[in-house]
């Protein structure tokens, strides 16, 4: 297993002029499409979690208008050591945060 420092994506910028409610639906419909499970815990707070084989990776995306932050939250089987991580976590995240840029740059 190789691992990497945790990716966290802060305060990634949102151009254009959105409401939350649309960046809200842009953050779950790009997280579904990828297979995460997307809950809704809050205004401006979703709970992801992608599961894989007999791995687990759970992450908290903060948003609003103009920016989301989607940070470490929990994981099983992926080495996680508190800086840590099996790499393709890294991998899932970069992948989260270019789908989640697609679905607002439709909106």
């Amino acid at each position: 297993m190789w691992a990497a420092l945790v990716r966290n994506v802060d305060a990634a910028m949102i151009t254009g002029n959105h409401s939350v409610a649309n960046v809200e639906k842009a953050i779950v419909r790009a997280g579904t499409d990828l297979g995460w499970m997307m809950t809704k815990k809050s205004d401006k707070h979703i709970v992801g979690k992608l599961a894989l084989r007999t791995h687990l990776a759970v992450i908290d995306i903060t948003f609003d208008k103009n920016s989301y932050s989607i940070k470490y939250k929990d994981s099983t089987n992926l080495g996680y050591n508190g800086s840590s991580i099996h790499s393709n976590y890294n991998g899932w995240i970069q992948n989260l945060q270019k789908a989640i840029a697609l679905q607002i740059n439709i909106l």
